[in-house]
This record gives C-alpha cells, structure tokens and sequence, in this order.
C-alpha cells in the first residue's frame, strides 16, 4: 500500500467513538472500531471537517512550529489573505507585512499578490480556449483532492495551475537569491495557513515534483506573537511591502477568486458538502452553461478555515471594510505573453480509484452484489452506531470483512429476540417433573 502524509491526525485519547466524525466525512474516510476513530489513509483529503466538527477535539491539524525559521539564513513569510480578516480595524496591511518582519523574518511576499497573477494567468488560458469548460478551480488542495478520489471525468476539468502559494514562493526564492547571493537550500519560505489542506499540499503535492515552501506555519499559532509586535511598531518601522489589492485579497472569501476572472458565468460554492452537491450536478451534466466554477473546502471560503482564530463571517466583513482602501490589483503578468511556464502544472490530474472495491473487476462486481443484497437487509437508518458512516458503508465493511453483520445494533437484536424466542419456546413445551 502507497504511503500518505496527512496533516489531519487522531489524539485517541480524547476520541470517544462518538460517531460524529463518520457521518459528517465527504469521502467516508473515517469508522469508529473498538470505540475509536480510525481515519483511512487512502481516503482522507485533509478536508478539516472532522476537526471543525469534533465535540472532543480529539481531531488536530499538523503544522509546523515557528521555530522552524531557524534553519535557514534568510527567511521569508508568506502570509494568506484570509490573515488579514483576523485584524480588527485593519486598513493597511503594511501594518501586518511590517509586524511580521518583526517577527525575524528578513522578508515578506504577499500571497495575495501572486493569487493577482493566478487570476490573470486563468484569464489567459480560459480565452485561449485551452480547458475544458466549465473550469474548475484548483486554488483549495482538499477540492483537489477530492475530485482525484471520487470524480474521475472532472480531472480534466481542473485548471492546471500552481496555487497562489507556490508561485508566491517561487518568486519570493527568485528575488531572495539575486537580492542576497545565497543558494536556495538557505533561502526559507513559510506559508502562514488558514488550513491542515495547505500543509498536505507541501508534503505530498500533487501535480508537481516538489514544493517551493519549506514550512507551513498556522495562523492561530502565529496570531498571539504577531498582534504583540504588530501592537508595538512605531509609524517608522511601518514599510511599503504591501502588493496587492481588491482582487488578490478577495480571494481569502468565497467568491473573490471568481469575481477576479471578470466574467459572469461562473458559480462559487463553499463547505465540503455543498462542494460535493456541485460536483455531482457537474458530472451529470445537470448545471447550465458556465464558464468557471470556484470551491473551497471551507465554510466562507478560507476565512472558514480550522487554523484560523476569528469567526469566519467576522473576518470576511474586516476584509470588505480592508478593500475600500485597496487599489483594484498590484500584481501584473508581463503583457502580450503566454502563461509562464513555472505557473503550470508539471503533470497532468490522474484519478486515484482508492475507493475500488477490488482490482479485479469480475472480483469487484460480485462484491457489488454482496453489497446491493445486505444493504437491503439493512434498517436503512444511517445511524452510525456500527461504526460505519451508512448502512450502504457498512454492508461495503462488512464484504470486505472489515466489519461483522452483528455489528449492526439492529441486526444483533433480531438474533437475540429470536433465540429469546426459541428459548422460550422450548420452556414451554417441556413437561413439569412429576
């Protein structure tokens, strides 16, 4: 079996098999077994939702710690968008740029700024005529991931372009080195996250060889420490770092990104489940003509992700005040160019079928008919109590010999009312001793 790095992990400890995690899962990664959760590797997409939905908090999100800096010479901080919604008051984001350099950082590279030129890099290729209409974002790597393990006539859907934050790592080590004369391998670049999605999309990327980030730092862990500094800078320690506006900053809240195409067919839709609703109309060809279809795995957009600090609708009213101060956009490809190479994809999307029943075929259709025919046996009331997400799920478990048919609550008291019965019976037709 393949190796997955998943940054959404089990504190087994905390968990009680409480079963909400099962039900609420878009990929039915996880089961509850020994009063456990159990996440499976191959299925989980990093999503967050167990970790948004868990009453325990026995579902945490893996990042990096701050002191990762250390180990490079020359450091460089990419902060998201969705930072700035964390700021009451905020009308500059120098004032977070400054107070991030603050934190020992040697640099700042706005992602906002590079998420500016992703959008006019989409504009290009979609009037090129070049994708698949309609064009489906790859900006939320859990959207990514998602598509590449349940709809396999979407992969070539996705618009083959590296995330914001890859390209603005890339020209930050770009500018770093001719800036400084060091070798990439001293040259750091930390991205400031929303979200367990991003710091997957590090370790194992998808699409490309190997990413340009070096860590993946969380925006509640970096918060306390940059509100203090930011607290204490003077108006002279302020500097204009800033490059981006209204487009590249819209992108942290559903939306932005396709509001930024300037184009009016497009759809934006937020939270896995709602993704998932999408998806499916799109691949029965049930949504009309569209040009572009934004998702993002998070309620809100990535404001609404897990890592963040500030409720979700709270920091998307912070950001509409920020953009009133914003010019429309500060980040430009060279005119009258093709996309750039090095914002491209370095392979194509490839479906992961890990969802396969088996890999024989004629094996995997005959499980199908064990499936179809338990599920009818079935109470069909989906309530988790097995250890399984529905009783479809269950009746996959229990073919794959993961489960037992007594597992089901159900099921077991049918078999004790029915020995209870013949016991009882046989009481009765037994004669009293003379």
């Amino acid at each position: 079996m393949a190796n997955f790095y998943h940054s959404v992990t089990l504190d087994k400890d905390k968990c009680v098999g409480c079963t909400n995690c099962i039900k609420r899962c878009p990929t039915e990664a996880i089961r509850v077994r020994d009063g456990k959760a159990v996440i499976t590797q191959e299925r989980c997409i990093d999503c967050g939702e167990c970790i948004r939905i868990c009453p325990h908090h026995a579902k945490r999100a893996r990042h990096d710690p701050l002191a990762i800096v250390k180990r490079f010479k020359y450091k460089i901080a990419l902060p998201a968008p969705s930072l700035y919604g964390q700021f009451n008051n905020l009308d500059d984001q120098d004032y977070v740029l400054s107070g991030l350099k603050a934190l020992d950082f040697d640099d700042v590279v706005e992602v906002s700024g590079a998420a500016e030129l992703v959008s006019e890099a989409t504009r290009r290729l979609m009037d090129s005529g070049a994708i698949r209409r309609p064009v489906i974002s790859s900006a939320c790597p859990a959207v990514v991931r998602l598509i590449r393990v349940r709809f396999p006539d979407l992969c070539d859907h996705v618009l083959p372009l590296r995330s914001p934050m890859e390209i603005a790592a890339t020209i930050a080590k770009q500018a770093a080195m001719a800036k400084t004369g060091l070798p990439e391998e001293d040259i750091g670049c930390f991205f400031i996250s929303p979200c367990p999605a991003k710091v997957t999309e590090v370790r194992d990327p998808i699409c490309v060889e190997k990413s340009k980030v070096d860590g993946v730092l969380a925006i509640s862990e970096i918060f306390p420490p940059l509100s203090h500094r930011m607290d204490r800078l003077e108006a002279a320690a302020i500097e204009p770092l800033s490059s981006s506006g209204i487009i590249g900053v819209g992108w942290a809240t559903s939306g932005g990104e396709s509001a930024a195409l300037l184009k009016e067919k497009y759809l934006a839709a937020d939270g896995i489940h709602n993704v998932i609703r999408v998806l499916e109309e799109v691949e029965d060809e049930r949504i009309g003509d569209l040009d572009f279809i934004e998702l993002n795995a998070c309620t809100g957009g990535c404001v609404g992700g897990v890592l963040c600090v500030e409720n979700p609708y709270i920091a998307q009213a912070r950001l509409q005040r920020l953009r009133k101060y914003l010019p429309v956009s500060q980040s430009h490809l060279a005119a009258n160019e093709p996309v750039p190479r090095e914002m491209k994809w370095e392979s194509e999307l490839e479906f992961s079928n890990v969802m396969s029943l088996s890999p024989d075929i004629g094996k995997a259709m005959m499980m199908m008919m064990e499936i179809d025919d338990l599920e009818q046996t079935l109470p069909q009331l989906d309530c988790g109590a097995c250890g399984s997400p529905t009783c479809r799920a269950f009746a996959e478990d229990v073919v794959k010999g993961i489960s037992k048919k007594t597992d089901c609550i159900f099921t077991l008291r049918g078999k004790v009312e029915a020995l209870s019965s013949m016991f009882g019976e046989q009481e009765e037709t037994q004669e009293p001793e003379s």
